[in-house]
């Protein structure tokens, strides 16, 4: 780390302690690393279904629109791709005290907190707590980037 000193800089070597902070979490650096893939596997599907140009179109033909669309409910238009509802559910298991950690960790990856304001992020996202959190992360377009910043951010 350098330090300025009126025109000169000054090298400070940074103890091990200062550099590592001592976080202890409910849940692990690597579930929330695997929620962040997670997050970044159903962001792929998402932007997937968008190709360029064609955000939502829909084309009909309207020749064989009514026989070509006869089927018994919604089932053969499921997904085979459960990642949003799987990533959802880990996400809605989670108790307060984890909910509010990785709510935490998101806003230090957004840059909303400083590392060393993560018991006030905790704390905030505690008081903050409305709805789902589920919804509430998700919602969030750059989600697992701002999940590893954090972790990077807090060095775990």
């Amino acid at each position: 780390m350098a330090i300025a000193n009126g025109q000169k800089w000054i090298d400070k070597e940074v103890s091990s302690s200062e550099a590592a902070m001592d976080i202890d979490l409910s849940l692990s650096a690597d579930t929330v690393r695997m929620l962040a893939q997670k997050a970044r596997a159903v962001a792929e599907t998402t932007a997937d279904t968008f190709e360029d140009g064609h955000e939502g179109d829909v084309e009909f033909d309207a020749d064989t629109l009514e026989e070509a669309h006869g089927h018994d409910g919604l089932a053969e238009e499921e997904s085979d791709n459960l990642s949003d509802e799987e990533l959802r559910e880990l996400l809605e298991d989670l108790n307060v005290d984890e909910a509010a950690e990785l709510v935490a960790i998101t806003w230090i990856g957004r840059g909303d907190f400083e590392a060393e304001d993560f018991a006030q992020a905790i704390q905030e996202a505690k008081d903050r707590a409305v709805g789902s959190t589920a919804s509430y992360l998700l919602g969030m377009p750059m989600l697992a980037d701002h999940l590893e910043a954090g972790l990077d951010s807090l060095s775990l």
